[in-house]
């Protein structure tokens, strides 16, 4: 029996250094490089190979083709020599731009975005997942239906190919139009639910803390850990993207929501942010933001100024920030690990459960911190209260005299 298996695509990765970055007066080395290296492992985990990369020097990419014509000429000798099936750019390009260099090397062309929303469309999983990343699919599409007119008559397979594109080859910008019309419609009826699930969680008056971070840092490792939740971990950039609420025991019975939300990147495309927005914005209703950040990345520092930039862009501000420096059992020498951002910071490994009990005393601190506490006698005909009290605070303890109950409590502070 003949078994028949898809060849895997296999591309050349190329970016455009616009030379020295500076920032608060300190030179960025080697910032397109490090770009490129994450865009490869956006590529694997697309499901395709990488045989190379190409990295032009000037000013600033060439409007015409991305690349410079002479650098256009060595990219054809490289797809050439290396059997490339096709390039993928670490920039978002224009429809000319996509246009123009895939009809001078006559072989496919994708950009940094494509890649990402191939890979959210291989993961999404649930109802919501899967329209937000079509929507945010055929925004791309429409603005660049032009350069892609080509790429949507193909019968080929392959990134950048599923979704929507290969429902309707012949889709036009009215049909666009109504299916996301459609979409955004779709989206607004699971916005609701989650707006009413979200006040009942709201007025329930549980603390709640929302996980963010880099791409692959290991925030759903982290839920699983703390919570005993059956989150899906992979090695993988965006492995999960739908956000999990579990609910956390802290000490003496406190409870604590934690909501782990989809993964951040750099030059994550603003269709994405858009469309995520519903879930993205999880963040910004909870009480407690927990970052966690991959120590043992060389790059650990840029992750977390991503993380902070796509936070502040979303409106999550005021709000109590935990840096949880993951993955510290992989470090093989002493490192600094700082963030002047965040109130509190912590080293773990949520793989090996290092530093999680400190994780959970400082979580009950935090809500402490924002309590009162009190130490009062209630008569036996105002139970009620003390109930009010176990519902929207905390009770370390709780006797019953003959001049009625003895409650020791945290409660709100009045504002």
């Amino acid at each position: 029996m003949i078994e028949l298996q898809e060849a895997k695509e296999s591309f050349i990765l190329i970016g455009v250094s616009v030379g020295d970055t500076f920032k608060n007066g300190n030179r960025i080395a080697d910032e397109t490089e490090e770009s490129l290296e994450e865009l490869k492992e956006l590529v694997r985990t697309a499901g395709a190979d990488v045989c190379g990369t190409l990295i032009q020097n000037r000013e600033e990419p060439d409007r015409t083709t991305y690349f410079g014509k002479g650098k256009v000429e060595e990219l054809c000798e490289m797809i050439s020599s290396l059997g490339a099936t096709g390039v993928v750019c670490d920039d978002e390009l224009s429809p000319a731009q996509l246009s123009n260099l895939e009809e001078a090397i006559d072989c496919k062309v994708l950009d940094r975005t494509q890649v990402i929303l191939d890979i959210f469309a291989q993961h999404a999983r649930t109802r919501e997942g899967k329209i937000q990343v079509e929507l945010a699919q055929l925004k791309y599409r429409q603005s660049h239906l032009i350069g892609m007119r080509s790429n949507l008559s193909r019968l080929g397979g392959g990134i950048g190919t599923r979704g929507p594109g290969e429902k309707k080859l012949e889709i036009d910008r009215r049909l666009i139009r109504n299916r996301i019309s459609e979409l955004n419609a779709d989206l607004d009826d699971v916005v609701r639910s989650r707006d009413v699930t979200r006040a009942q969680r709201m007025k329930a008056n549980v603390p709640s803390a929302a996980i963010v971070g880099y791409t692959n840092a290991g925030k759903s490792t982290l839920l699983n850990a703390l919570t005993g939740a059956d989150v899906l971990e992979e090695d993988k950039l965006f492995a999960t993207l739908d956000p999990t609420v579990r609910e956390l025991v802290l000490d003496k019975g406190q409870k604590i929501l934690l909501t782990d939300t989809v993964g951040f990147v750099r030059k994550l495309p603003h269709n994405l942010i858009d469309a995520f927005r519903s879930t993205l914005e999880e963040a910004k209703y909870c009480d407690i933001i927990l970052q966690v950040v991959d120590a043992s990345s060389p790059d650990y520092l840029r992750h977390m100024e991503v993380t902070y930039e796509t936070l502040n862009d979303l409106g999550v501000t005021g709000k109590t920030f935990v840096t949880l420096f993951n993955k510290c059992d992989r470090l093989t020498e002493e490192k600094t690990l700082k963030d002047l951002k965040a109130d509190y910071t912590l080293r773990i490994s949520a793989k090996e459960g290092l530093g999680l009990e400190e994780v959970c005393r400082t979580l009950d601190q935090i809500i402490k911190n924002g309590r009162e506490y009190i130490e009062k006698v209630f008569g036996f005909n105002e139970a009620g209260e003390i109930q009010n009290i176990r519902r929207h605070g905390q009770i370390i303890s709780e006797e019953y005299m003959e001049d009625g109950i003895h409650v020791c409590a945290y409660i709100e502070k009045t504002k």
